[in-house]
């Protein structure tokens, strides 16, 4: 069985003129909000295998809060740049090329793949996952290439824990 964990960015800030979107970092709501998650998480789930983020300054910084939390090696987080783009489906081809070694993930990233990917993927629809929020996903395959439809085993977001 693998165990998916998806998470979207914490809340970021668009204060910052001329930078590029890539580049926008976390809001101090965002950063409290990541903090507030990965805590109630690490309590609740066991330290996953691997973690992987797109390369967004919002996502990584997300990411690394979550990796204190469930101390996890900063070195051995996963930095994918094409979780940024979603226009050939790269959230699911990043999925699906985890190493089998691997059967619980963590996946940092944004708004519109992921809604993608959960409501395809998972068994409760979803109209949206806020910011910060996490969807747990378990599949039967053995292979993550295999996976088909899973079972949507966990749905949370900072506004349920606060």
């Amino acid at each position: 069985m693998k165990t998916l964990y998806i998470v979207r960015h914490a809340k970021s800030s668009w204060a910052y003129k001329g930078i590029e979107d890539i580049d926008r970092p976390l809001k101090k709501r965002g950063i409290k909000d990541a903090h507030l998650m990965s805590k109630f998480l690490s309590k609740k789930i066991e330290k996953p295998d691997v973690f992987v983020t797109s390369s967004a300054n919002r996502a990584l910084h997300t990411a690394i809060i979550f990796c204190e939390k469930f101390s996890f090696p900063h070195a051995n987080l996963q930095i994918k740049r094409q979780l940024y783009s979603f226009s050939d489906g790269y959230l699911e081809k990043t999925i699906k090329a985890l190493d089998d070694g691997f059967n619980s993930a963590f996946i940092f990233s944004h708004d519109h793949g992921i809604n993608t990917f959960v409501n395809e993927f998972g068994n409760k629809p979803i109209a949206h996952v806020p910011t910060c929020g996490v969807i747990a996903i378990q599949f039967q395959e053995k292979h993550w290439k295999n996976i088909k439809k899973g079972k949507t085993v966990l749905i949370e977001s900072p506004k349920n824990n606060k």
